[in-house]
C-alpha cells in the first residue's frame, strides 16, 4: 500500500508538533513540513522538510512544483490573504486542506455557554478572531462553489510541555506568573475566577486531529477539538500552585479594568479576556466524537501541568522573565488596594 502524504505548513508549534510527532510514527504516513527551518530540533528524523518562507509565494510554488499531497495542514494562516495564497498553491493538488481556525471566533458572549460548531461566529473584541472568521468564510465559499476540500478545526486553549496555560500574563508569556507564585507574590486572575474553561494537552488534541485526516466525513465541515475537562479559572490557578507546592495568593481583577490599564503594557487584554478567556464556555465535542470515537482526555490538567512545570523548571531557556509585567501587576494591585482604602 502506498503511503499517504501529509504536508504541514508550520509543523513545529505547540499544537502541530504533537501531531507531526505522532503521525511520523505511523507506517502509513509520509510527513512533510514547509517552514523556515528555524526549529529543526523539533522535527523527527524521518520527517521531510521543505525550507521556505511561504509568504514568498513564487519561491513556495517553485519548491512545491510537481508535488501533490493527500492532506495539507495550515497552522500559520491568520489573515485571509494567507489562505487565498494557499488556495492558489494547492487547488487540485490535495485531497484535503485542513485549516486551523480558533474557538475564540465564537460569539462572545454566546446565547448559550454550551458551544457547538453551530454557535454563531462573531467577535467584536478581538481582531485576531475576526480574521480567523474571514479565513473560514473564504475557504467555505471555495468549498461550496468549487468543491475545494476544506476542513475547519477550531482549537481552544491547547498547551504542551513548554507552556503553562494562564488567563493573565504579559508579552513574554507565562513564566513571570509562575515566578510570582514561587516568590509568594499575589497573582492576578480575571474576574472572580469562577468562569468555566477548557484546557487541552497537545497530545490529546493530536488524537482528535489525526482522526480527521483523510476522513471523508470531515470534508466541508468544521470541528472544535478540546479536552472534556471543564475547570474554573480559580481551579486552574490552584492546580498550578498545588503542583508547585506553594500557597495561591489570588488577586481578582475585573476584565474591563485589565483591558483599560493593559495598554501600558501594549497587551490586548480586551481581545484575550473579554473576547475569549473571561467568558464561561463548555465545548460540546459530540460532533467530533461521532467520527473520531477514540478522542478522549487522557492527560487531565492536574497531570499536564506537572509535565509542563517539570520541563520548564528544568530548562532555563523556558524561564523567560518579564520585569515590566511584574511591575505592572504590582501597580495594578496597589492601585486597587489604595482605592479600597479611599472609598
Amino acid at each position: 500500500m502506498a503511503k499517504q502524504k501529509a504536508l504541514f505548513i508550520g509543523g513545529t508549534g505547540t499544537i502541530s508538533s504533537a501531531i507531526v510527532r505522532e503521525l511520523s510514527q505511523k507506517d502509513d504516513w509520509e510527513v512533510w513540513l514547509l517552514n523556515r527551518g528555524n526549529k529543526k530540533e523539533r522535527v523527527p528524523a524521518n520527517v521531510h522538510q521543505i525550507v521556505c518562507d511561504i509568504s514568498n509565494e513564487d519561491d513556495a510554488k517553485q519548491k512545491l512544483s510537481g508535488m501533490e499531497f493527500d492532506v495539507v495542514n495550515e497552522f500559520i494562516g491568520f489573515v485571509p490573504e494567507q489562505v487565498e495564497r494557499d488556495y492558489r498553491l494547492f487547488k487540485g493538488k490535495t485531497k484535503q486542506y485542513i485549516y486551523i481556525s480558533s474557538a475564540s471566533a465564537y460569539n462572545k458572549p454566546a446565547a448559550s455557554y454550551v458551544i457547538t460548531e453551530g454557535t454563531t461566529l462573531a467577535n467584536p473584541h478581538w481582531e485576531y478572531s475576526r480574521n480567523k472568521i474571514a479565513c473560514e468564510e473564504f475557504l467555505m465559499k471555495k468549498y461550496r462553489e468549487e468543491n475545494f476540500p476544506v476542513t475547519i478545526v477550531r482549537p481552544s486553549h491547547t498547551y504542551d510541555e513548554r507552556n503553562v496555560p494562564l488567563g493573565v500574563h504579559g508579552k513574554k508569556g507565562f513564566y513571570q506568573v509562575i515566578k510570582r507564585m514561587i516568590d509568594k507574590k499575589p497573582v492576578i486572575i480575571q474576574g472572580d475566577g469562577t468562569s468555566l474553561w477548557h484546557l487541552t494537552f497537545n497530545e490529546d488534541f493530536a488524537t482528535g486531529y489525526i482522526g480527521l485526516m483523510m476522513n471523508r466525513h470531515a470534508i466541508g465541515e468544521a470541528f472544535q477539538i478540546t479536552g472534556d475537562e471543564v475547570l474554573s479559572w480559580n481551579q486552574i490557578y490552584q492546580t498550578i500552585a498545588d503542583a508547585l507546592g506553594v500557597e495561591l495568593k489570588a488577586y481578582h481583577v475585573a476584565s474591563e479594568y485589565l483591558s483599560a490599564v493593559g495598554d501600558k503594557l501594549g497587551f490586548d487584554y480586551e481581545g484575550s479576556l473579554t473576547g475569549d478567556k473571561s467568558v464561561s464556555v463548555v465545548f460540546d465535542n459530540s460532533k467530533l466524537k461521532r467520527i473520531v470515537p477514540q478522542m478522549q482526555t487522557r492527560i487531565p490538567f492536574n497531570k499536564g501541568v506537572r509535565i509542563a512545570l517539570d520541563y520548564v523548571l528544568s530548562h532555563p531557556e523556558c524561564q523567560v522573565e518579564d520585569p515590566e509585567f511584574d511591575e505592572w501587576c504590582d501597580k495594578v494591585i496597589k492601585a486597587l488596594e489604595d482605592s479600597k482604602k479611599n472609598f
